[in-house]
């Protein structure tokens, strides 16, 4: 299967890793149908975001509650005779359950990354193991999304910060609380616009966490240059990788790309859409990964 070929079947799964003696072991399940080890994953449901496919697959394979981290090599393969693409992210696991095997997945185990690539029958699989056991590890995560649709900026006759989400924007700030909500977020953080508070309340409420507003990530103000705008964005967004825990963060169209620009040192093109965003990995204040949304 080449890359512009026309995918028939889509799926997402994981890398599910957990620590372990001198170093981290890999979930990997067995299918009784095939006979085969493979990473767990499956289709999307109608509509369904890869990411929340891949979250929602792991658990219903593994009965593992995991927390995606950074986007890892799609796997391309036909499959009953069909193209198929499968999207998977490295994912850390949170909690676990009682494993019941059934007709789909009959067993769970969990092997060192070197033992992973050995284990799996496949060798696409094999190949998204070893991406995964490449990376540094993830000391963060933070999902960096541009607020949803508030309308015209020209037709709004009051200040611009006060410009509010509108019904197109609140849908897309109520898809975006369930994307937050898969990285389990310990801090909510806005720019001070009312628009990108509005983006997060959604999230605020499924999660019961407060929006913390900071001006850094603010778009430039009359007078103000854009790099310093980029530049403070980054340092913030820096400073919140650094904390070590999971974060979200909503900010402005003309902020985003400069900030990102900054933070990864490339020139690539980095413009969001509304209501869209970035997943963000960090390993200690340097960024590993930053994948669109």
């Amino acid at each position: 299967m080449t890359d512009d070929e026309p995918v028939r079947i889509r799926a997402a799964g994981g890398v599910v890793w957990r620590p372990a003696a001198g170093g981290v072991e890999v979930c990997l399940v067995h299918r009784p149908r095939y006979g085969d080890w493979s990473l767990p994953k499956g289709k999307l449901d109608a509509g369904e975001h890869p990411l929340r496919a891949a979250v929602r697959e792991v658990a219903e394979e593994t009965d593992v509650r995991a927390v995606p981290q950074v986007r890892l090599p799609t796997a391309r393969y036909r499959s009953e005779g069909r193209p198929k693409a499968v999207d998977y992210w490295s994912m850390r696991a949170a909690a676990q359950g009682g494993f019941q095997p059934d007709t789909e997945v009959d067993d769970v185990a969990w092997f060192p990354a070197d033992r992973a690539v050995r284990q799996v029958s496949y060798p696409h699989d094999a190949e998204v193991i070893a991406a995964f056991a490449a990376l540094p590890p993830v000391t963060a995560t933070l999902l960096l999304v541009r607020h949803a649709h508030a309308g015209r900026r020209g037709t709004w006759t009051a200040p611009d910060t006060g410009r509010p989400l509108d019904a197109e924007g609140w849908a897309q700030a109520q898809a975006l609380a369930a994307l937050v909500a898969l990285i389990r977020p310990t801090r909510l953080v806005s720019a001070a616009a009312r628009r990108c508070v509005q983006t997060l309340d959604p999230a605020a409420a499924l999660l019961d966490l407060p929006i913390e507003v900071v001006g850094d990530l603010d778009e430039p103000r009359p007078g103000q240059q854009p790099d310093e705008c980029a530049l403070a964005a980054a340092a913030r967004l820096t400073a919140l990788a650094a904390a070590g825990e999971p974060v979200a963060v909503c900010s402005q169209g003309k902020v985003i790309p400069g900030a990102l620009e900054r933070l990864t040192g490339r020139s690539d093109d980095y413009t969001t859409p509304k209501g869209g965003g970035w997943l963000l990995a960090f390993a200690g204040d340097r960024l590993l990964a930053a994948d669109p949304l």
